[in-house]
């Protein structure tokens, strides 16, 4: 095929790439050392490269020749070898983890520089066009927080939102939302934009010692929406378990009798609404948009009714029949929450407060909280993207994975909204990964331009490509072949040629 002449830049992707170590091996496919990969656009022809990030994790593990930094699914424990002492220092220096810097989840933009990103207080500095490790940028230097999304929001002035969790820090467990400039001030040149990182605001975790586990938030002009889901890390589990032999995961807890409450921040008062709003129990990981209309937030979010999805991605349960055997408990359903946040105070207990034609609803309850029930979208989508033009503001068009039972994507949706019409893009043997939507430069319309992204082979026969679409008609325009083997990966962010800055190395 063809690519259009308009497409110049770079798409970059990262996910777990190596998974065993000399004769050790992670536990989990989301531990695996990070593999970051480029596709490169320029005049038409598309270029491949990938690289590992040289974490610390990374070095110290290839020069151990074994696993010896921990990752979320996978303790490591000191080398036999070592004298006792050094051994009683090592179990009580884990009570409070000092977390691995492998970022192997998603790419973020902060000022013109790039990081790759997890979801503890470590992100790495890399060059985009080289892919090379740079600095090692530590959170808690900055703002105390122990753990911190790999989705941050970007506003208009390219400034950086993000939220993090500060476990017990002055006896208080809470949820840090801050701000990181995307400029510094012109005297301070020399200074990272991280010097003047500010905070927006904290929420208190409605317990001391069980933080809600959260993978993303939600944006809308003047609002922050946080969800704050029964699915929590149990701390104290979590300062034993190195002693205990078991792993962080195992001190993650979903509570299926507990309900599920949103936090919206108002973003000028940097206050929290004081209604309670609340859901059913739920596990979220992605949100999608979000946005205001007549006195109420809307918001899109892919949900599941409990969280079996992270226990699939064991290596254990990842073999040859993985596609067969491994079937979701709990499929992954777009819901539409409505929350009223203007409304009459004097309303019945029993209302419907939702004035927006939907079928979601928000029922005010005895004691002033309200009820929320969704409206469902769609069912089987994941990793959802959308045109970044249309954040926070009303979107019509998600770009997804599609999974069925299966926790593995075979296909790329591309979902109305409004009228509940997919489309779909589907080969033999493709497993593509999270869809990337690049905008046509000058476009109108929220659906003009092309969706990429990497689709890995289950054949070992064939190779895996890039694939190219249309965003509107979601025709293929072209595939870019690589003649090496790729990994299936999880998150990145697409750079058009002009905010490249031209470093000269």
């Amino acid at each position: 095929g063809q690519l259009p002449t308009w497409l110049q830049g770079i798409l970059l992707r990262n996910g777990p790439g190596m998974h065993t170590i000399g004769d050790s091996k992670y536990n989990h496919w989301f531990d695996g050392l990070a593999l970051l990969h480029s596709f490169t656009f320029k005049n038409g022809e598309v270029y491949y490269r990938s690289k590992y990030l040289r974490s610390d994790t990374y070095n110290c593990n290839i020069e151990a020749n074994r696993i010896v930094v921990s990752e979320f699914g996978t303790m490591a424990y000191p080398d036999p070898c070592k004298n006792i002492f050094a051994k009683a220092f090592c179990y009580l220096s884990h009570t409070i983890p000092e977390f691995t810097d492998n970022c192997l989840i998603n790419i973020m933009k902060a000022g013109d520089d790039f990081y790759a990103t997890s979801e503890t207080n470590f992100i790495r500095k890399i060059n985009p066009q080289t892919l090379d490790t740079l600095d090692k940028i530590d959170y808690n230097k900055y703002v105390a927080v122990n753990l911190a999304t790999s989705h941050p929001h970007y506003d208009s002035a390219g400034n950086i939102l993000n939220m993090g969790t500060s476990i017990v820090d002055k006896g208080k467990t809470k949820y840090v939302l801050f701000k990181i400039p995307s400029s510094v001030p012109e005297h301070e040149k020399k200074k990272s934009c991280f010097k003047h990182l500010e905070v927006v605001c904290s929420i208190p975790s409605r317990s001391l010692l069980h933080p809600s586990y959260y993978h993303s938030f939600g944006i809308t002009e003047n609002y922050i929406i946080f969800i704050e889901q029964p699915f929590k890390l149990d701390i104290v589990k979590m300062a034993t378990a190195y002693i205990r032999g078991v792993t962080w995961a195992s001190c993650l807890v979903f509570n299926k009798d507990d309900k599920t409450w949103f936090h919206f921040v108002d973003r000028k008062t940097k206050k929290e609404v004081s209604t309670k709003f609340y859901t059913d129990a739920m596990v979220i990981f992605h949100h999608v948009n979000a946005y205001e209309e007549d006195g109420h937030i809307v918001f899109d979010i892919i949900a599941y009714t409990d969280n079996s999805l992270y226990d699939m991605f064991y290596l254990k349960n990842m073999n040859k029949d993985f596609e067969h055997n491994i079937k979701l408990t709990s499929i992954p359903t777009c819901k539409r929450f409505v929350v009223p946040l203007q409304f009459d105070k004097d309303a019945e207990a029993g209302s419907n407060l939702v004035t927006l034609p939907s079928t979601a609803t928000a029922i005010k309850e005895k004691d002033g909280s309200i009820c929320c029930q969704p409206e469902i979208l769609c069912e089987g989508i994941e990793l959802p993207r959308i045109n970044y033009d249309y954040n926070g503001k009303k979107h019509k068009y998600v770009f997804a994975t599609e999974v069925q039972w299966s926790p593995v994507p075979t296909k790329i949706a591309k979902f109305n909204t409004q009228t509940k019409e997919m489309l779909h893009w589907e080969d033999e043997d493709c497993w593509p990964s999270e869809p990337i939507f690049v905008p046509r430069p000058g476009a109108r319309e929220e659906d003009d331009g092309v969706v990429l992204t990497c689709v890995v082979r289950s054949d070992p026969q064939k190779a895996p490509f890039l694939l190219i679409l249309d965003a509107k008609t979601f025709t293929e325009l072209g595939r870019a072949t690589v003649d090496v083997e790729m990994h299936l990966d999880l998150h990145g962010m697409f750079v058009s040629e002009q905010d490249l800055k031209t470093e000269t190395e």
